[in-house]
């Protein structure tokens, strides 16, 4: 798993993409507290080696939790900048820091 960030010059905005290796997988998406943790809102594309990858816009000088939903279990991302407890599902979530 990986993330990379592009911070734009033009608007406080960072390109956020963020890349899932999951070939048997039928489908991942990225939810986390930008979009209320909805597993629909970010859907990841799979491509023809097998990773999904997506790109979502978020407001830079922030930090985001997020997790991976990977055929509908929830998962970490291992290269996170941070982990947060999260009382709601008595386990971590990723941070991502912008």
């Amino acid at each position: 798993m990986a993330i990379k960030k592009q911070f734009l010059k033009s608007k406080p905005v960072c390109k956020v993409t963020f890349t899932v290796p999951a070939q048997d997988a039928k489908k991942v998406a990225v939810a986390g507290n930008w979009n209320n943790w909805n597993t629909k809102a970010e859907p990841l594309k799979k491509l023809k080696n097998g990773t999904f990858k997506g790109t979502v816009n978020l407001e830079a000088g922030q930090a985001y939790e997020f997790k991976y939903v990977v055929d509908g279990e929830w998962q970490n991302e291992a290269e996170a900048d941070a982990y947060a407890w999260s009382d709601y599902a008595a386990t971590d979530n990723s941070v991502i820091n912008l």
